[in-house]
Protein backbone atom coordinates (compact mmCIF):
# COMPACT_ATOMS: atom_id res chain seq x y z
CA UNK A 1 0.00 0.00 0.00
CA UNK A 2 1.27 3.48 -0.76
CA UNK A 3 1.19 6.35 1.98
CA UNK A 4 2.73 9.33 0.98
CA UNK A 5 2.33 12.84 1.83
CA UNK A 6 3.65 15.56 -0.51
CA UNK A 7 4.25 18.82 1.75
CA UNK A 8 5.42 22.33 1.23
CA UNK A 9 9.48 22.38 0.91
CA UNK A 10 12.34 24.84 0.78
CA UNK A 11 15.23 24.07 -1.45
CA UNK A 12 18.33 26.04 -2.14
CA UNK A 13 19.68 26.60 -6.19
CA UNK A 14 22.48 28.05 -7.41
CA UNK A 15 24.24 29.20 -10.90
CA UNK A 16 24.39 26.37 -12.81
CA UNK A 17 27.39 24.53 -13.88
CA UNK A 18 28.50 20.69 -13.27
CA UNK A 19 32.36 21.28 -12.23
CA UNK A 20 33.83 21.55 -8.91
CA UNK A 21 32.98 24.60 -6.94
CA UNK A 22 29.82 26.03 -8.16
CA UNK A 23 28.53 29.79 -7.01
CA UNK A 24 25.59 29.42 -5.15
CA UNK A 25 23.79 32.49 -5.74
CA UNK A 26 19.82 31.59 -5.16
CA UNK A 27 18.73 30.46 -2.01
CA UNK A 28 15.65 28.62 -3.26
CA UNK A 29 14.02 27.80 -6.83
CA UNK A 30 10.87 29.60 -6.87
CA UNK A 31 7.43 28.43 -7.81
CA UNK A 32 6.29 28.98 -11.67
CA UNK A 33 3.60 31.17 -10.22
CA UNK A 34 1.03 28.89 -11.63
CA UNK A 35 -1.96 29.07 -9.48
CA UNK A 36 -4.65 27.78 -12.16
CA UNK A 37 -6.03 24.31 -12.84
CA UNK A 38 -6.19 23.48 -16.50
CA UNK A 39 -7.22 19.44 -16.36
CA UNK A 40 -8.93 16.90 -13.87
CA UNK A 41 -5.93 14.68 -14.33
CA UNK A 42 -3.61 15.08 -11.15
CA UNK A 43 -0.56 16.33 -11.33
CA UNK A 44 0.15 19.37 -13.26
CA UNK A 45 1.62 22.80 -11.83
CA UNK A 46 -0.87 23.69 -9.38
CA UNK A 47 -1.12 20.78 -7.85
CA UNK A 48 1.82 21.42 -5.61
CA UNK A 49 3.26 24.16 -3.81
CA UNK A 50 6.71 24.53 -2.82
CA UNK A 51 7.93 27.95 -2.89
CA UNK A 52 5.61 30.49 -3.87
CA UNK A 53 7.32 33.87 -5.63
CA UNK A 54 7.50 36.14 -2.70
CA UNK A 55 8.72 39.67 -3.46
CA UNK A 56 9.07 42.73 -1.31
CA UNK A 57 9.19 46.45 -2.81
CA UNK A 58 11.69 48.44 -1.57
CA UNK A 59 10.53 52.47 -2.40
CA UNK A 60 13.57 52.70 -4.06
CA UNK A 61 13.58 51.55 -7.61
CA UNK A 62 14.59 47.85 -6.42
CA UNK A 63 12.96 44.49 -5.47
CA UNK A 64 14.41 41.83 -3.08
CA UNK A 65 13.22 38.12 -4.02
CA UNK A 66 12.66 36.51 -0.66
CA UNK A 67 12.88 32.70 -2.44
CA UNK A 68 16.27 33.44 -4.04
CA UNK A 69 17.21 36.31 -2.06
CA UNK A 70 18.52 38.28 -4.98
CA UNK A 71 17.38 42.30 -5.06
CA UNK A 72 16.41 43.17 -8.87
CA UNK A 73 15.78 46.41 -10.39
CA UNK A 74 12.67 47.04 -10.24
CA UNK A 75 12.19 48.79 -13.91
CA UNK A 76 14.53 47.71 -16.66
CA UNK A 77 17.30 49.16 -18.37
CA UNK A 78 15.35 49.71 -21.72
CA UNK A 79 16.59 48.48 -24.92
CA UNK A 80 20.46 47.75 -25.61
CA UNK A 81 23.34 45.95 -27.00
CA UNK A 82 24.56 43.27 -25.16
CA UNK A 83 27.59 44.75 -24.56
CA UNK A 84 26.50 47.93 -23.35
CA UNK A 85 23.90 46.04 -21.06
CA UNK A 86 27.12 44.43 -19.51
CA UNK A 87 28.53 48.21 -18.79
CA UNK A 88 25.15 49.44 -17.61
CA UNK A 89 25.15 46.73 -15.32
CA UNK A 90 28.42 47.11 -13.93
CA UNK A 91 28.59 51.43 -13.48
CA UNK A 92 24.57 51.36 -12.47
CA UNK A 93 23.70 53.36 -9.18
CA UNK A 94 20.26 52.42 -7.42
CA UNK A 95 18.80 51.92 -4.10
CA UNK A 96 22.43 53.30 -2.31
CA UNK A 97 23.96 50.43 -4.43
CA UNK A 98 26.45 50.05 -6.90
CA UNK A 99 27.39 46.02 -7.08
CA UNK A 100 24.41 45.52 -9.63
CA UNK A 101 25.49 42.66 -12.63
CA UNK A 102 23.74 41.17 -15.70
CA UNK A 103 21.60 37.91 -14.60
CA UNK A 104 22.78 34.40 -15.56
CA UNK A 105 20.26 32.65 -17.31
CA UNK A 106 19.04 30.66 -14.53
CA UNK A 107 18.72 33.71 -12.10
CA UNK A 108 16.63 35.94 -15.28
CA UNK A 109 14.25 33.08 -15.53
CA UNK A 110 13.88 32.88 -11.94
CA UNK A 111 11.56 35.95 -11.70
CA UNK A 112 9.77 34.86 -14.50
CA UNK A 113 5.71 34.49 -13.58
CA UNK A 114 3.53 31.56 -15.70
CA UNK A 115 0.62 32.26 -14.61
CA UNK A 116 1.36 35.38 -16.66
CA UNK A 117 2.19 35.90 -20.13
CA UNK A 118 3.68 38.75 -22.08
CA UNK A 119 4.93 40.42 -20.27
CA UNK A 120 5.20 36.63 -17.67
CA UNK A 121 6.07 38.70 -14.95
CA UNK A 122 4.20 39.88 -11.93
CA UNK A 123 2.89 43.31 -12.66
CA UNK A 124 2.59 44.30 -9.31
CA UNK A 125 6.29 43.90 -8.66
CA UNK A 126 7.87 44.77 -12.45
CA UNK A 127 7.19 47.52 -14.37
CA UNK A 128 5.85 46.48 -17.44
CA UNK A 129 7.63 48.22 -20.72
CA UNK A 130 8.37 47.54 -23.98
CA UNK A 131 10.70 44.46 -23.72
CA UNK A 132 9.95 41.47 -25.83
CA UNK A 133 13.30 39.87 -24.10
CA UNK A 134 16.02 40.46 -21.74
CA UNK A 135 19.50 39.78 -21.47
CA UNK A 136 21.86 37.05 -19.39
CA UNK A 137 25.39 36.79 -19.25
CA UNK A 138 25.66 33.64 -21.04
CA UNK A 139 26.52 32.97 -24.27
CA UNK A 140 25.70 30.62 -26.41
CA UNK A 141 28.06 27.28 -26.25
CA UNK A 142 29.29 27.00 -29.64
CA UNK A 143 28.59 30.38 -30.81
CA UNK A 144 29.55 33.32 -28.55
CA UNK A 145 27.51 35.72 -30.79
CA UNK A 146 24.04 34.18 -29.38
CA UNK A 147 23.19 35.05 -25.93
CA UNK A 148 20.68 33.46 -23.54
CA UNK A 149 17.70 35.79 -23.20
CA UNK A 150 14.72 35.46 -20.84
CA UNK A 151 11.57 36.38 -23.02
CA UNK A 152 7.78 37.92 -21.99
CA UNK A 153 6.16 34.72 -22.86
CA UNK A 154 7.79 33.50 -20.41
CA UNK A 155 10.79 30.65 -21.89
CA UNK A 156 14.39 31.25 -22.29
CA UNK A 157 16.56 30.70 -25.45
CA UNK A 158 19.46 31.66 -27.45
CA UNK A 159 19.39 34.34 -29.90
CA UNK A 160 22.04 36.36 -32.19
CA UNK A 161 22.79 39.31 -30.21
CA UNK A 162 22.49 41.61 -33.29
CA UNK A 163 18.44 40.78 -33.98
CA UNK A 164 18.03 43.67 -30.84
CA UNK A 165 17.18 47.71 -32.46
CA UNK A 166 20.12 49.06 -31.37
CA UNK A 167 22.20 46.22 -33.08
CA UNK A 168 20.86 46.51 -35.74
CA UNK A 169 17.65 43.90 -35.59
CA UNK A 170 13.90 44.55 -35.12
CA UNK A 171 13.23 42.93 -31.84
CA UNK A 172 13.43 44.65 -28.13
CA UNK A 173 16.21 43.10 -25.83
CA UNK A 174 16.04 45.08 -22.55
CA UNK A 175 18.60 44.70 -19.50
CA UNK A 176 17.48 44.29 -16.07
CA UNK A 177 20.29 44.35 -13.76
CA UNK A 178 20.57 42.07 -10.41
CA UNK A 179 22.71 42.07 -7.10
CA UNK A 180 23.62 39.63 -4.33
CA UNK A 181 22.05 40.56 -1.13
CA UNK A 182 25.25 37.86 0.60
CA UNK A 183 28.11 36.87 -0.57
CA UNK A 184 27.20 33.68 -2.92
CA UNK A 185 29.17 30.50 -1.09
CA UNK A 186 30.14 27.73 -3.36
CA UNK A 187 28.61 24.05 -3.60
CA UNK A 188 31.66 21.06 -3.69
CA UNK A 189 29.59 18.83 -6.44
CA UNK A 190 25.98 19.55 -8.27
CA UNK A 191 24.85 15.94 -8.59
CA UNK A 192 25.43 12.89 -6.92
CA UNK A 193 24.72 8.94 -8.79
CA UNK A 194 23.09 7.61 -6.08
CA UNK A 195 23.77 3.90 -7.77
CA UNK A 196 20.18 3.33 -7.80
CA UNK A 197 18.53 5.48 -10.99
CA UNK A 198 18.19 7.78 -9.77
CA UNK A 199 20.22 11.29 -9.10
CA UNK A 200 20.44 13.87 -6.57
CA UNK A 201 20.91 17.72 -7.13
CA UNK A 202 22.55 18.46 -4.12
CA UNK A 203 21.56 22.39 -5.10
CA UNK A 204 18.23 22.09 -5.33
CA UNK A 205 17.48 18.89 -3.05
CA UNK A 206 15.52 16.95 -5.74
CA UNK A 207 15.75 13.56 -6.62
CA UNK A 208 15.21 12.84 -10.63
CA UNK A 209 14.97 9.89 -12.32
CA UNK A 210 18.59 8.76 -13.96
CA UNK A 211 16.96 7.44 -17.23
CA UNK A 212 14.30 9.05 -18.64
CA UNK A 213 11.32 7.29 -20.20
CA UNK A 214 11.95 5.28 -23.31
CA UNK A 215 8.34 5.86 -24.69
CA UNK A 216 7.13 9.48 -25.69
CA UNK A 217 3.72 10.43 -24.35
CA UNK A 218 1.42 13.15 -24.63
CA UNK A 219 0.75 15.55 -21.79
CA UNK A 220 -2.12 13.89 -20.08
CA UNK A 221 -0.39 10.66 -20.38
CA UNK A 222 3.17 12.40 -18.48
CA UNK A 223 1.01 13.67 -15.65
CA UNK A 224 -0.90 9.89 -15.34
CA UNK A 225 2.98 8.20 -16.14
CA UNK A 226 4.80 10.07 -13.59
CA UNK A 227 2.32 10.21 -10.45
CA UNK A 228 1.91 6.33 -10.84
CA UNK A 229 5.72 5.74 -11.09
CA UNK A 230 7.44 3.88 -8.29
CA UNK A 231 10.88 3.92 -8.16
CA UNK A 232 13.60 3.26 -5.35
CA UNK A 233 10.91 2.45 -3.07
CA UNK A 234 9.18 6.01 -3.27
CA UNK A 235 5.61 6.74 -4.94
CA UNK A 236 6.28 10.52 -4.91
CA UNK A 237 7.13 10.93 -8.26
CA UNK A 238 5.68 13.87 -10.08
CA UNK A 239 6.42 15.89 -13.85
CA UNK A 240 8.44 18.77 -13.07
CA UNK A 241 7.41 22.49 -13.64
CA UNK A 242 9.47 24.30 -16.13
CA UNK A 243 11.56 26.18 -13.10
CA UNK A 244 12.45 22.74 -12.02
CA UNK A 245 13.35 21.10 -15.37
CA UNK A 246 14.94 24.13 -16.41
CA UNK A 247 17.20 23.99 -13.00
CA UNK A 248 19.16 21.30 -14.76
CA UNK A 249 19.95 22.66 -18.09
CA UNK A 250 23.53 23.09 -18.58
CA UNK A 251 24.29 26.07 -21.34
CA UNK A 252 27.61 25.08 -21.36
CA UNK A 253 26.51 21.99 -23.10
CA UNK A 254 24.80 20.91 -26.27
CA UNK A 255 23.21 17.77 -27.95
CA UNK A 256 21.94 17.20 -25.34
CA UNK A 257 22.27 20.26 -22.33
CA UNK A 258 22.24 17.67 -19.17
CA UNK A 259 25.29 16.08 -18.14
CA UNK A 260 24.96 12.72 -19.79
CA UNK A 261 27.67 11.51 -17.04
CA UNK A 262 24.70 11.77 -14.10
CA UNK A 263 21.52 11.78 -16.84
CA UNK A 264 22.24 8.90 -18.49
CA UNK A 265 20.01 8.26 -21.40
CA UNK A 266 19.48 11.57 -22.16
CA UNK A 267 19.14 12.89 -25.79
CA UNK A 268 18.64 16.10 -27.68
CA UNK A 269 14.83 15.50 -27.10
CA UNK A 270 11.83 17.34 -25.93
CA UNK A 271 10.74 17.02 -22.33
CA UNK A 272 7.12 17.66 -21.24
CA UNK A 273 6.81 19.66 -17.79
CA UNK A 274 3.48 20.12 -15.85
CA UNK A 275 3.13 23.60 -16.74
CA UNK A 276 0.50 24.90 -18.88
CA UNK A 277 0.65 27.92 -21.02
CA UNK A 278 -2.00 30.23 -19.90
CA UNK A 279 -3.10 31.88 -22.61
CA UNK A 280 -3.28 29.03 -24.75
CA UNK A 281 -4.42 26.48 -22.19
CA UNK A 282 -4.18 23.29 -24.82
CA UNK A 283 -0.79 23.73 -25.14
CA UNK A 284 2.14 23.24 -21.76
CA UNK A 285 5.98 24.54 -21.62
CA UNK A 286 8.97 21.83 -22.73
CA UNK A 287 12.47 21.80 -22.27
CA UNK A 288 13.75 20.99 -25.31
CA UNK A 289 17.98 19.60 -24.98
CA UNK A 290 19.48 20.25 -28.15
CA UNK A 291 20.30 23.81 -26.56
CA UNK A 292 17.90 23.66 -23.09
CA UNK A 293 15.41 26.55 -24.28
CA UNK A 294 11.93 26.02 -23.27
CA UNK A 295 8.85 26.66 -25.11
CA UNK A 296 5.73 24.78 -25.52
CA UNK A 297 3.74 22.36 -27.78
CA UNK A 298 -0.10 21.04 -27.95
CA UNK A 299 -0.54 18.63 -25.06
CA UNK A 300 -2.30 16.24 -27.53
CA UNK A 301 1.65 15.79 -29.24
CA UNK A 302 3.42 13.26 -28.28
CA UNK A 303 7.00 13.99 -26.03
CA UNK A 304 9.31 12.40 -24.06
CA UNK A 305 9.96 13.31 -19.97
CA UNK A 306 11.98 12.94 -16.99
CA UNK A 307 10.19 12.92 -13.32
CA UNK A 308 11.00 14.54 -10.53
CA UNK A 309 10.51 13.76 -6.75
CA UNK A 310 11.47 16.79 -3.91
CA UNK A 311 13.06 16.65 -0.42
CA UNK A 312 10.75 16.14 2.65
CA UNK A 313 12.86 18.94 4.80
CA UNK A 314 10.52 22.42 5.37
CA UNK A 315 12.72 25.16 5.85
CA UNK A 316 12.79 28.77 5.54
CA UNK A 317 11.44 32.43 5.71
CA UNK A 318 7.94 31.07 5.46
CA UNK A 319 8.48 28.21 7.67
CA UNK A 320 5.71 29.84 9.95
CA UNK A 321 3.24 30.08 7.51
CA UNK A 322 3.43 26.52 6.25
CA UNK A 323 0.06 24.95 6.93
CA UNK A 324 0.84 22.04 9.23
CA UNK A 325 -2.11 19.24 8.49
CA UNK A 326 -0.69 15.61 9.17
CA UNK A 327 -3.70 13.52 7.94
CA UNK A 328 -4.73 10.04 9.49
CA UNK A 329 -4.76 7.22 9.15
CA UNK A 330 -3.62 5.91 6.13
CA UNK A 331 -5.40 3.94 4.15
CA UNK A 332 -8.56 5.49 5.42
CA UNK A 333 -11.96 3.24 5.98
CA UNK A 334 -14.41 6.21 6.70
CA UNK A 335 -13.25 9.07 8.09
CA UNK A 336 -10.04 11.08 7.70
CA UNK A 337 -8.67 13.04 10.32
CA UNK A 338 -6.21 15.46 10.55
CA UNK A 339 -3.92 17.36 13.37
CA UNK A 340 -1.41 20.36 13.70
CA UNK A 341 -4.14 22.38 11.20
CA UNK A 342 -4.60 25.76 12.26
CA UNK A 343 -8.47 25.78 11.55
CA UNK A 344 -8.37 28.52 8.87
CA UNK A 345 -8.13 25.65 5.93
CA UNK A 346 -9.96 24.79 3.65
CA UNK A 347 -10.51 21.64 1.77
CA UNK A 348 -10.77 19.29 -1.64
CA UNK A 349 -11.15 16.02 -1.38
CA UNK A 350 -11.04 14.35 -5.06
CA UNK A 351 -10.84 11.01 -6.78
CA UNK A 352 -8.06 10.05 -8.76
CA UNK A 353 -9.42 11.36 -11.78
CA UNK A 354 -10.44 14.67 -10.07
CA UNK A 355 -13.70 14.79 -9.64
CA UNK A 356 -14.81 16.53 -6.42
CA UNK A 357 -16.11 14.43 -3.71
CA UNK A 358 -15.81 17.26 -0.75
CA UNK A 359 -15.08 20.96 -1.00
CA UNK A 360 -15.17 22.95 2.56
CA UNK A 361 -14.08 23.05 6.16
CA UNK A 362 -15.27 20.15 7.92
CA UNK A 363 -13.15 17.70 6.01
CA UNK A 364 -12.91 15.41 9.94
CA UNK A 365 -16.51 15.38 9.77
CA UNK A 366 -17.01 13.83 6.28
CA UNK A 367 -18.02 10.17 6.30
CA UNK A 368 -16.39 8.43 3.25
CA UNK A 369 -17.32 4.99 4.17
CA UNK A 370 -19.40 4.68 0.87
CA UNK A 371 -16.67 5.28 -0.98
CA UNK A 372 -15.16 2.53 -3.47
CA UNK A 373 -11.42 1.46 -2.36
CA UNK A 374 -8.77 3.49 -4.88
CA UNK A 375 -6.49 6.31 -4.70
CA UNK A 376 -7.70 9.70 -3.56
CA UNK A 377 -6.09 13.26 -3.20
CA UNK A 378 -7.01 15.88 -0.16
CA UNK A 379 -5.66 19.55 -1.46
CA UNK A 380 -4.87 21.85 2.05
CA UNK A 381 -5.41 25.20 1.04
CA UNK A 382 -4.68 27.79 2.80
CA UNK A 383 -1.51 30.14 3.66
CA UNK A 384 0.58 27.55 1.92
CA UNK A 385 -1.07 24.71 -0.11
CA UNK A 386 0.05 20.97 0.53
CA UNK A 387 -1.66 18.00 -1.39
CA UNK A 388 -2.15 14.60 0.49
CA UNK A 389 -2.34 11.04 -1.22
CA UNK A 390 -4.77 8.61 0.41
CA UNK A 391 -5.79 5.20 0.01
CA UNK A 392 -9.56 4.34 0.51
CA UNK A 393 -9.37 0.20 1.74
Amino acid sequence: MKKIIFSTHFFFITLMSFAQGINKTMLRLPDTGETMSYTSTFGEDNDYTINSPFFILNGNGTVTDTITRLMWQQTDGGEMTIENAIVYCDTLALGGYIDWRLPNAHESFSILNHQHSNPALDNLVFTTTLAEYWWTSVRQANDSNKVWVTNSGGGIGNHPKIETISAGGIKRFHTRAVRDITSPSVIPNHFTNNGDGTVTDNITNLIWQQIPNVDTLTWEQSLLYADSLSLIGFNDWRLPNIKELQSINDESLINPSLNANFFTGITAKKYWSSTTLPNQTPKAWYLDTQFGITTYDLKTLQHNLICVRGNQTATGVHENEIVKASVFPNPFTSFINLKNKTGKETFEFTNSIGQIIYSGTKIEQQNFSNLTNGIYFLKVIGKVNAVVKLLKD
